[in-house]
């Protein structure tokens, strides 16, 4: 049960401190109209929300942990891909 908890709370932080980010380039973008900030909101985006569905998967939804695992992977590396191409937008 104590792995429970300590995953949970990981989980949390990684949600809070990814929605964080993805809100400050989001608003850095609307301040300055930047191809590359749109681009880096969207890919920190993508990965906040792979922790999300993966942790709703995985706790919520009687699914296979590797479908959540699966989940989350896909996504965080499209948000990677996005965020990789935000550093070569103009």
């Amino acid at each position: 049960m104590r792995h429970y908890t300590i995953v949970v709370a990981l989980k949390t932080v990684t949600l809070l401190l990814g929605g964080a980010v993805t809100y400050f380039a989001l608003k850095a973008w609307r301040r300055t109209g930047s191809p590359a900030l749109r681009s880096l909101a969207i890919g920190f985006g993508f990965v906040t929300l792979g922790s999300l569905l993966a942790g709703v998967a995985d706790q919520l939804l009687n699914v296979d942990q590797t479908f959540a695992i699966l989940t989350e992977s896909a996504l965080t590396a499209v948000g990677f891909a996005v965020i990789v191409y935000s550093l070569y937008v103009d």
